[in-house]
């Protein structure tokens, strides 16, 4: 029952794409797909929950093609079963509204078509047991979301994300191509369960399981596609991307680490790459000026909070710690539950909020809660969650990775340095408190800074509830995360498939989880008192002229900007922050005018691939041209050698 469940899902998201060329009208069709996508969440949430109540995995075996294959759902692969078709189904509803068929036409098709294919294969990638599904079911993802990238092709800058993120896909499934290749090799079969009992650790693994994964992961220095593919796409594709399809490349990294006897060294390398990507993510978020590059930088961020989940647990494993492979895991994937929920959160927010203004420029934006107070209160919520706020679910989950570094800590070995990776994961929250005050109090704060929110109201419905459900998840679990505990222990349990595992225990520290709801509680109860005493007073805000800095007419232009308000952390770092500011100085004492501007640049997507491609050019034009001399000069010394056999033949003829 558990794989029928999982496996309706996969036909009925399968299937709701194709109702644009079956049902009588465009509205009809999509109305369709959205049902069919809902009753594909439902099957699947089914599946999901008879795996996390049953103690032993749910798996088929079948033969035909290529050999056959094997389907397994175990805890650990429904914990993200949940999230993929949770996405796709809010997706589909968000879509009714935002993009529209009966106005879109062939791109809503296009886009209704490729989101159903995309859905069902990741959720056939999640049950793939073997090597050879898994990589079919991988390249299904990879061309779905590329036509999905592409769904706006009229647009240059979607074609170009789109074929940035088509080249980085292939370049990792090439080397996922060798990693199965050397474990299928060692192990004799494709099996899963075989790689687990035979494969060896060697670094050549390493690399290219990283490499593989990382790549669609969003991983730095790997996240090169990812700001201009969440940038060109439509907001919902966005948000599956950023909510579902990045955590494949999640799932891969530690589903593989879980196969195989990874070393201590693995451990170290995944922690290294998950605080890199997890610091220097949050530091570009803070400075971009474009919301949805903002929360694309921030999907950067979040991917390395949880790597570094999967590097704790897997020098927990190698130290034989259990607390610490259980606190891991478990803050991992209680992250990608997150994740996936304010995510999509906040993508469909700057949705509404392009839909409403034309815009997605914070310096244009500004005093928008009066007008989209619905927008706004959903956002912030978004906003709170992903900074790590309680009462909010982000707090909940980086609250087991502070658990899972302070029990590093307490270790009498060279593991206790993993313990400062709390502090990567601090400075990681903190720049993203900071990111999202300022994208919050850009947005919906202030005075409008340009005319495009003179006209923006809050969106329709379908979108309203889109933004709801979600909002109303990361409360809920941020309120109650033990709802998620049993689910954690289910997915924990599950994840190390090496022979002979121990299965990791909790420890005292994971009861913490039950004492969170007294909390939140108490934090909402002292908002709803100052709220109430604010009203009881009338207000505490007192009107009337106040200084204007000497100037008699003060204008929304004088507000700060995007670029004003990091200014001072961006600053205090030479690097990664190189800033490329741009403008007109005045030129006396009272100016008729002057300008500025400044950019933040990413120092691997605007600084370290130019410089390689600029080297790899020099390096080929150097080498055509000396082939092309080469090749002059041996084909001169042939012409050449050809003459003197010739003319010796004639000799010879008229000698003899």
């Amino acid at each position: 029952m558990t794989l029928l469940l999982a496996g309706s899902a996969i036909v009925l998201a399968a299937a709701s794409g194709l109702t644009g060329f079956a049902a009588p009208g465009p509205r009809t069709a999509q109305r369709w797909a959205a049902a069919l996508m809902g009753a594909a969440a439902a099957c699947a949430f089914g599946g999901a929950g008879l795996a996390f109540a049953r103690a032993r995995p749910a798996v088929l075996t079948f033969g035909g093609w290529l050999g056959g294959g094997t389907l397994r759902l175990d805890g650990f692969s429904a914990i993200f079963l949940v999230p993929v078709f949770a996405v796709g189904a809010l997706g589909s509803l968000y879509g009714l509204d935002y993009f529209p068929a009966a106005k879109l036409l062939g791109k809503a098709r296009r886009w209704q078509l490729f989101h159903g294919l995309t859905v069902a294969s990741m959720g056939l990638l999640l049950l793939a047991d073997d090597a050879i599904l898994f990589l079919v079911a991988w390249e299904a993802v990879a061309l779905g979301s590329w036509a999905l990238v592409l769904v706006e092709d009229d647009h240059a800058e979607a074609r170009e994300a789109a074929l940035t993120y088509l080249v980085a896909a292939h370049v990792g499934t090439l080397a996922l191509v060798g990693l199965v290749a050397l474990l299928g090799q060692a192990a004799g079969s494709y099996s899963f369960d075989a790689m687990a009992a035979r494969a060896p650790a060697t670094p050549w693994l390493l690399a290219l399981l990283l490499a593989g994964f990382g790549v669609k992961a969003g991983l730095m220095p790997l996240h090169f596609w990812l700001p201009g593919a969440h940038a060109a796409a439509p907001s919902h594709v966005s948000a599956l991307l950023s909510g579902v399809v990045l955590k494949m490349g999640v799932y891969g990294i530690i589903r593989f680490a879980g196969l195989l006897p990874a070393p201590a060294s693995w451990g170290w390398a995944l922690l290294a790459a998950g605080v890199t990507s997890a610091t220097l993510g949050a530091f570009l978020t803070l400075a971009q000026n474009d919301v949805k590059r903002l929360l694309a930088y921030c999907s950067v961020e979040n991917i390395g909070i949880i790597v570094m989940g999967a590097g704790l647990a897997l020098l927990g494993r190698a130290s034989g710690n259990a607390a610490l492979e259980a606190l891991g895991i478990a803050g991992a994937c209680f992250h990608v539950l997150n994740h996936a929920m304010f995510k999509p959160l906040l993508f469909f927010g700057a949705g509404a909020l392009h839909h409403a203004t034309g815009t997605r420029e914070l310096d244009r934006l500004g005093g928008l809660a009066r007008r989209m107070p619905a927008t706004a209160l959903c956002f912030l919520a978004g906003a709170a969650a992903i900074s790590g706020l309680p009462p909010f679910n982000g707090f909940a989950s980086e609250l087991l990775l502070y658990l899972g570094f302070g029990r590093a800590l307490e270790a009498r070995s060279a593991l206790a340095f993993a313990g400062f990776g709390a502090a990567a994961l601090a400075l990681a929250g903190g720049f993203a408190a900071a990111s999202f005050a300022k994208a919050f109090g850009m947005i919906f704060l202030g005075q409008p800074r340009g005319p495009a929110g003179g006209e923006a109201h809050d969106p329709g419905p379908a979108m309203r509830l889109a933004m709801a459900l979600p909002a109303a998840v990361c409360l809920a679990l941020g309120l109650f995360p033990p709802l998620a505990a049993r689910v954690l222990r289910s997915a924990v349990s599950a994840w190390n498939r090496t022979p002979g595992a121990l299965l990791p225990s909790w420890g005292p520290a994971g009861q913490l989880l039950w004492r969170l709801p007294i909390v939140g509680f108490g934090l909402l109860l002292l908002l709803g008192l100052a709220w109430a005493l604010r009203r009881s007073r009338g207000g505490v805000t007192a009107r009337g002229d106040v200084w204007a800095c000497g100037y008699p007419a003060p204008t929304a232009r004088m507000q700060f900007t995007g670029s004003s308000f990091a200014d001072f952390l961006l600053g205090a770092l030479p690097w990664p922050a190189v800033r490329r500011p741009a403008g007109e100085a005045p030129s006396a004492l009272f100016p008729a005018r002057a300008r500025f501007a400044s950019h933040v640049a990413d120092p691997v997507v605007e600084i370290g691939l130019p410089a390689a491609s600029r080297f790899f050019a020099r390096l080929s034009d150097r080498l055509s041209s000396d082939s092309h001399r080469a090749a002059g000069a041996t084909l001169q010394g042939n012409v050449l050698l050809l003459l003197v056999v010739l003319a010796g033949l004639l000799a010879w003829k008229l000698i003899g």
